[in-house]
């Protein structure tokens, strides 16, 4: 919601996508989500700027290992940054640049079973997060429904600092404070 409220130009885009799949003033229903191409491609880019783990469980091999030129021995704590991984310019046009279209043009980036190693929101591999499914439907689905039913704004006068706490999970520093207005009259959309 964070990088909604900095880019209004691309919650318009969503809030036309939510009408036209959902209709003006119906109720988001789970059939929906699959259709929601531009939404999903907001959350994976949100995943890619913000992942939820910076870096992902330490792993240590059991025997020595090659990859490409480089030797891991046995026993090594290897940790993968995430963070930097995903903001790499060598794989990501305009790596800092919010830009949920690049999902859109290329939807082989945006696999979440960590087969491209420039995009690992959820990891990969035999420790690859087993609730990919659940929160992916579930995190569309509650954006989904707040931008469907409700205009948002921040505070008059403020603006949205984006820097981010580092730890086992990333947060915003400074949690944003943000407005909402309700689209519709009617209280049955609300209940």
């Amino acid at each position: 919601m964070a990088e909604l409220l900095q880019h209004p130009e691309i919650t318009r885009k969503a809030c036309k996508e939510l009408e036209e799949v959902v209709g003006k003033g119906n109720t988001l229903e789970e059939f929906h989500i699959s259709k929601l191409h531009y939404l999903d491609a907001i959350l994976k880019e949100t995943l890619r700027l913000h992942p939820v783990a910076p870096q992902l469980v330490l792993r240590c091999p059991y025997t020595t290992q090659t990859i490409s030129e480089y030797t891991i021995p046995k026993g090594s704590k290897v940790l993968f940054n995430v963070w930097a991984m995903q903001r790499d310019p060598e794989a990501w046009e305009n790596p800092m640049k919010f830009q949920p279209e690049r999902f859109m043009r290329d939807a082989g980036k945006g696999d979440y079973r960590g087969n491209n190693y420039s995009f690992l929101p959820f990891g990969s591999g035999r420790r690859v997060c087993p609730g990919i499914p659940l929160a992916e439907k579930m995190i569309l689905y509650v954006v989904s429904t707040l931008l469907h039913f409700f205009e948002w704004n921040l505070p008059q006068g403020t603006t949205l600092d984006l820097s981010e706490k580092f730890g086992l999970v990333l947060k915003i520093q400074q949690p944003p404070i943000a407005i909402p207005i309700a689209k519709y009259s009617s209280l049955e959309h609300y209940l």
